[in-house]
């Protein structure tokens, strides 16, 4: 695997040069551990709900991530996902920040289901810098650097330029909420872009990987309600470097700690998805 720089990869150079290195060699370290943990008995928790699990390898990895980047960047900030479960305030500041999500897709980890990746992203002065994805298992490596494109392995990103919801694929996950009334509403979304004659709604377990299909042009849009600020800080980069457009529900600027997004390859159809929607609420990251 080749980090940066070599096959048409993302330039050299900029201010944030070191960390977008870091995250690179970080991403792939982390990569090993869970493509070789996937196969192994796991011991399973549960956080926010049922459906809501962790692992001991999800702990271990936003371990060693933030040990090495808290070694490296000392006066940095950090966001992470097992960290905030346990307590830590989610909250972006000016200050050069870490967003990590050691493993998403950890209910695919679980069940040995290979759609599982690892996520940064960096946001400086409250706007994202870079993000870096690795597909554990299928080695891909998505980077998006701000002004700089994205990639995979070395090939430059293009979202489709689709705008007609009746040609597209749309992705979307379910959220950690299994009440009554989210499923409901969750159903109710989908049968909605149906009925308007989407092509197909896809869940895959992994909405960091859904939102890079996003990226390369495999997909035509993205929505979720409950997806939180580690799930989405680093795909952002990459759809937008990849010509994208990523926004809240509501048709507005995407806010990172809202807890809910549309995104897609053209803003027409990212405007047609965000009307199609009822609001599901999840409360803010910064909130809790």
């Amino acid at each position: 695997m080749k980090a940066s720089g070599e096959d048409g990869e993302a330039p050299a150079g900029g201010p944030w040069e070191e960390c977008f290195e870091a995250a690179v060699q970080l991403a792939l370290r982390a990569g090993q551990i869970i493509r070789k943990a996937l196969s192994e008995e796991k011991c399973v928790s549960t956080k926010t709900s049922a459906a809501d699990l962790v692992t001991e390898t999800d702990h271990v990895v936003e371990a060693l991530i933030l040990q090495e980047l808290q070694t490296r960047f000392p006066s940095h900030r950090f966001i992470a996902e097992e960290a905030a479960a346990a307590g830590a305030k989610c909250v972006l500041t000016p200050s050069p920040t870490w967003i990590v999500d050691p493993i998403d897709g950890t209910c695919n980890f679980v069940h040995r289901f290979p759609t599982v990746a690892v996520s940064i992203g960096f946001a400086v002065n409250q706007e994202l810098e870079f993000g870096v994805i690795y597909h554990c298992t299928e080695e891909r490596l998505y980077t998006g650097r701000r002004g700089q494109g994205a990639f995979c392995n070395g090939q430059q990103l293009r979202v489709s330029g689709e705008t007609d919801l009746s040609k597209a694929l749309v992705l979307t996950e379910i959220g950690p909420r299994r009440d009554p009334a989210t499923l409901k509403l969750f159903l109710s979304n989908m049968e909605r872009l149906l009925h308007a004659g989407a092509h197909g709604v896809r869940v895959i377990g992994s909405s960091t990987l859904a939102l890079c299909h996003l990226a390369a042009g495999t997909a035509d849009a993205y929505y979720q309600f409950g997806l939180q600020c580690w799930d989405l800080a680093a795909a952002t980069v990459i759809i937008r470097e990849a010509g994208g457009v990523v926004m809240d529900t509501s048709g507005g600027p995407l806010d990172l700690m809202s807890c809910r997004v549309v995104a897609a390859g053209t803003r027409e159809m990212a405007v047609l998805i965000a009307q199609a929607l009822q609001t599901i609420n999840y409360g803010r990251d910064d909130e809790r």
